[in-house]
């Protein structure tokens, strides 16, 4: 039978493979360029969903703490995620992205005490490797804001995951994951009406596309990912984000008959490598007691 950990890292990992199925439904199913409205009605809907099955609501500090976790692993990270997308070629804009892991890492050792070790950092390293040899393009070109927006996106997702484990919420995991989609939402209302004006009148494949995103994609992932921060080290959980670009990939190879290079199936492969390090525990020596030091008058 698998341990409890082995279960607990497949299912979490059900999430990024979720995420990586919203370039096939946005490029399919929804009205182009619409980002940030895709990221609202992704949200909101879904947070009020779960509020409404779940009837509860936030309680003393937790309202600030929703706020606070909505912004940065929903509101905040899906805007600036997206602003990014927009400047920047996609394959630039996931390998920047794929720093995450990383700076989770770091901000478990200052915020939460946990060691980080040499092997972590190189497997980190190896991820962003494995992410540009599979997404990242010769001809990409940069730009210095979209660089900055995703470079932001990576850090308050980081953060948020980091807090997310320092703040153990006492209600049920659906309340919780409810309140941070809504508190995303709210933030990123005005933010998507501002840039992108009133919605378009929206067709039938447009409001499937939508439903998915809301359902399957945010109120089913999310609550899947918070679990798994309950249970796993931040770091664990975060190195799962890297299967979002290898499944995203692998249906534009699959459904949209997009061509797959050998240097691309190469960097899925280092990327796979990565994962799967990242979650392998070393073994540790038993630790062999100390001898202990009997005074002469109390020797027998």
């Amino acid at each position: 039978m698998l341990s409890n950990r082995v279960s607990l890292l497949l299912v979490t990992a059900i999430t990024p493979m979720l995420w990586g199925t919203t370039y096939l439904v946005t490029t399919e199913l929804l009205p182009p360029h619409r980002p940030l409205l895709a990221a609202l009605l992704r949200a909101l809907p879904a947070g009020l969903l779960l509020i409404a099955i779940t009837r509860t609501l936030p309680r003393g500090s937790w309202w600030w703490r929703s706020l606070v976790l909505g912004t940065l692993n929903i509101g905040a990270f899906n805007a600036l995620l997206f602003i990014g997308a927009y400047r920047l070629p996609g394959g630039v804009a996931a390998t920047v992205g794929a720093i995450q892991p990383l700076l989770v890492a770091l901000l478990s050792t200052g915020l939460l005490g946990q060691r980080l070790s040499l092997r972590t950092v190189l497997t980190a390293i190896a991820g962003v490797f494995g992410v540009g040899m599979l997404v990242l393009r010769a001809n990409a070109q940069l730009d210095t804001w979209g660089v900055l927006a995703a470079l932001g996106g990576a850090v308050v997702m980081a953060l948020g995951v980091v807090l997310s484990k320092c703040w153990t919420s006492p209600a049920p995991l659906l309340a919780t994951t409810g309140w941070q989609l809504v508190a995303g939402g709210v933030v990123l209302l005005p933010v998507a009406f501002l840039v992108e004006g009133a919605p378009p009148a929206f067709t039938l494949q447009n409001i499937a596309g939508y439903t998915y995103l809301t359902i399957i994609g945010s109120a089913v992932a999310y609550a899947l990912w918070f679990r798994g921060l309950r249970e796993l080290s931040p770091t664990d959980v975060t190195f799962l984000g890297l299967l979002s670009p290898v499944t995203a990939t692998t249906l534009g190879w699959l459904v949209l008959d997009q061509r797959l290079t050998t240097a691309q199936a190469i960097g899925g492969l280092i990327v796979l490598a990565a994962l799967i390090s990242a979650q392998v525990r070393r073994r540790t020596r038993p630790v062999s007691p100390a001898p202990v030091l009997v005074a002469a008058g109390e020797r027998s």
